[in-house]
């Protein structure tokens, strides 16, 4: 199973990103992203289950959305409205076999 995220880079406040991650070797019935920001530790920011259940941390309700392409194994985390308080590297994760894989992390810094 791999996990390529990207999409990351700079920001404005008020801006948008869009990361991506491309999954092989698993489904994305059940996907998730993360975020671990510079001496915090990593915390869920979205996560859709089966059925497309989704749920968000509170810091991120309505400005985020995640999706995801079941054909195309492709998970997505479009942020709106950015704001320093985003700035974190982000990874994505699925579940498989009782494991949850990882990809590498997409840096993504907002600039007051």
């Amino acid at each position: 199973v791999q996990l390529q995220a990207s999409g990351g880079g700079l920001a404005q406040a008020g801006g948008s990103l869009r990361l991506s991650c491309a999954v092989s070797g698993a489904s994305v019935t059940v996907v998730g992203w993360y975020r671990q920001a510079p001496g915090k530790e990593r915390e869920s920011v979205a996560r859709m289950v089966g059925g497309g259940i989704i749920s968000y941390a509170d810091s991120v309700k309505g400005r985020f959305t995640i999706s995801r392409d079941i054909r195309k194994r492709m998970v997505y985390l479009q942020m709106d409205s950015l704001s320093p308080e985003d700035t974190a590297v982000y990874y994505c994760t699925v579940p498989y076999r009782g494991y949850d894989y990882w990809g590498q992390g997409t840096l993504v810094t907002v600039s007051s």
